[in-house]
């Protein structure tokens, strides 16, 4: 039993050492483990984002029957007052590593010489994105039907958008950027008394959203 002890003594205290030495050995492969492996570019399907967006909007172009209209004619102030507000609710979900369909509510208001116009946009929407890193760059396309209020005056009708978008990929689900829009919003009249269609009096408006985005991955 001494010898044993013995024996068992030894190999204790010459474990380390043991592993000191192959430690030290120049000949042995270098092992690092990278913590800051991490794949932010990575999507597959079923995953989800939520993105909720404010910022400005701007009239762009307006054009009618005889082609373009300025913005006397539709009742906007000048470019400067005519900046409004809008914000955005908009829910993603992921196809594969980059295509996505999703919907979005959006709600726009912006200043005319006696009121204000509101604008609500509400859609399904499809894309794809770009990926470098943690930075992604997602575009896409919007359609859907939008309600316009003025004053005591309503329309009804469709609307397309394009939007593209940077984000920076901060946590695994937290990104922060910036999204630009172009909106298209047209209205179709119609002749209150007779209900015919009055094409002359249609108005085709564009507007530009500019806005700062926080996107929830899930």
């Amino acid at each position: 039993m001494q010898k044993i002890g013995g024996i068992i003594l030894v190999l204790l205290l010459g474990f380390p050492i043991i592993l000191a030495a192959q430690h030290d050995d120049p000949s042995a492969p270098d092992i690092e483990i990278d913590w800051d492996i991490f794949a932010y570019d990575l999507y597959v399907r079923g995953d989800q984002t939520f993105i909720i967006s404010l910022g400005t909007t701007f009239p762009a172009v307006f054009w009618g029957y005889h082609g373009s209209v300025n913005s006397d004619n539709v009742n906007l102030r000048d470019n400067y007052r005519a900046v409004g507000g809008s914000g955005s609710l908009i829910y993603n979900y992921y196809l594969g590593s980059r295509f996505f369909l999703g919907g979005e509510i959006t709600g726009m208001f912006i200043g005319t010489l006696n009121h204000q116009v509101f604008i609500v946009p509400l859609g399904m929407r499809a894309g794809t994105q770009f990926i470098q890193g943690r930075f992604e760059f997602p575009v896409s396309l919007s359609l859907g039907m939008v309600w316009q209020t003025y004053l005591d005056y309503g329309h009804y009708s469709m609307y397309m958008k394009a939007n593209a978008s940077a984000f920076f990929r901060a946590t695994s689900q937290w990104s922060f950027g910036l999204s630009a829009n172009w909106g298209w919003f047209p209205q179709w009249t119609r002749d209150r008394d007779t209900n015919r269609r009055t094409p002359r009096y249609d108005v085709h408006g564009n507007f530009v959203n500019l806005h700062l985005a926080a996107r929830y991955h899930f």
